[in-house]
């Protein structure tokens, strides 16, 4: 896989040498067990896949070179990088201004920008509509487009279906920018609808059922169905692709759920199930199945707590979170900074996104066993302050650099 040119400082030393002794011992990545970190009172199990993925490590290495060779012009990002703090402050910093926020909220009139500047499309992607007006004002949207190519997988995979007369259920968060991508490059070529869970999906088959009253549709999925959908023939013949950043079990669960509610209302036997459904397992992402798989196996070792290390806003990083409260005691950080004292962390609820500081987080026993892992828009280098800093709560940060040499 190709290497990128990403700035030092989202490094790690001890990071590195043990994804690369990891990646020499398991070339086939078929082994999920955690790595053990030994610290003596402190034992941090890190999961076997975790941090940057292709995709960002291709966005972050377009952006910097960007800002490197357009020397005094303006750069814009049409909206975050990736769903990361501290990368996305580096490139304030470097004199880049967002377009938009997160959701789409307009920050920068587009009226302001000219062809003499520079936009870089984030990781997630961007809509066609957001793409023609860029390129009816001279901006190229070709020659700064840091799209993840396995996102690009999932809109091509959608025409792909569409060619064939599918119409696609795109399984994602609404807001989410990638979503909004992907529901506008999948409607473009055939009638999209989103349904952003199970729940919601459950009321999506009801429609095919004939169970709810058609009518109804439209005002249940009010802004997530694209212009002319009817809801009487666009979902006789469906295909369903994700957000990338889902849990991809969860994709998995809800396309098996329309899947089998077609065969059961029509009749149909796995052999001509083709004609109704289309098979797009294709579509998750390498890095988001790696990353939770690596979770699951490292929730089979025997911890105290789990820490997740990722931006607030990260879907990706969330979805990690939320598999491992399934099992334990869990702290969704976003830098070591979180980490205030020995009693004292400030974690974020997953769901609601709010902020609160948890009391006598690290029980009174020794070794303290604690599963960590990381988000895919999250560097290494962060990752390595927050074993760091609990190692020093413990007074053992020392040992820090006689592991990351025993890796070497």
């Amino acid at each position: 896989m190709k290497q990128f040119n990403v700035p030092n400082i989202y490094r790690s030393p001890l990071i590195s040498a043990i994804k690369q002794r990891r990646k020499q011992e398991d070339k086939l990545k078929k082994d999920f067990t955690p790595t053990l970190v030994d610290l003596g009172p402190l034992q941090i199990y890190l999961a076997r896949h975790f941090g940057f993925c292709y995709g960002v490590e291709n966005a972050i290495e377009i952006a910097f070179n960007t800002i490197a060779e357009n020397p005094g012009k303006r750069v814009f990002l049409l909206s975050e990088m990736i769903h990361n703090p501290q990368v996305n402050a580096d490139l304030v910093a470097k004199g880049v201004r967002f377009l938009q926020d997160t959701y789409g909220k307009q920050l920068i009139p587009f009226e302001d920008i000219t062809a003499d500047d520079v936009v870089i499309i984030p990781a997630f992607g961007t809509t066609l509509e957001i793409e023609q007006l860029l390129n009816s004002k001279g901006i190229p949207t070709a020659k700064y487009n840091t799209t993840c190519p396995f996102v690009e997988k999932v809109w091509n995979r959608s025409e792909q279906i569409a060619e064939k007369g599918y119409s696609i259920v795109v399984h994602g968060k609404p807001k989410h920018e990638e979503t909004r991508a992907t529901f506008s490059h999948a409607s473009f070529h055939t009638p999209t609808v989103v349904v952003n869970d199970m729940a919601e999906t459950i009321e999506l088959a009801k429609y095919i059922t004939g169970e709810k009253e058609p009518n109804d549709f439209y005002e249940a999925f009010r802004g997530r169905y694209s212009e002319g959908f009817d809801i009487s023939k666009h979902l006789e013949k469906i295909g369903v692709v994700n957000q990338t950043t889902q849990l991809a079990s969860d994709t998995q669960a809800i396309s098996d759920y329309l899947k089998n509610v077609i065969i059961r209302h029509r009749n149909l036997t796995s052999a001509n199930i083709s004609e109704h459904f289309a098979d797009t397992r294709d579509t998750l992402c390498y890095a988001t199945n790696d990353n939770q798989t690596a979770v699951t196996g490292m929730l089979e070792t025997t911890a105290d707590l789990a820490i997740v290390i990722g931006g607030h806003n990260s879907s990706n990083s969330s979805h990690l979170v939320e598999l491992c409260e399934n099992k334990l005691p869990t702290y969704f950080i976003d830098s070591a900074e979180r980490l205030i004292d020995k009693d004292h962390i400030e974690t974020r609820n997953w769901q609601t996104k709010e902020l609160s500081i948890r009391e006598n987080f690290l029980p009174a026993r020794q070794p303290l066993k604690i599963l960590v892992t990381s988000g895919a828009s999250c560097p290494d280098a962060v990752v390595e302050q927050v074993i760091r800093k609990l190692a020093r709560f413990y007074g053992v940060e020392e040992k820090v650099e006689v592991v990351t040499n025993s890796f070497i």
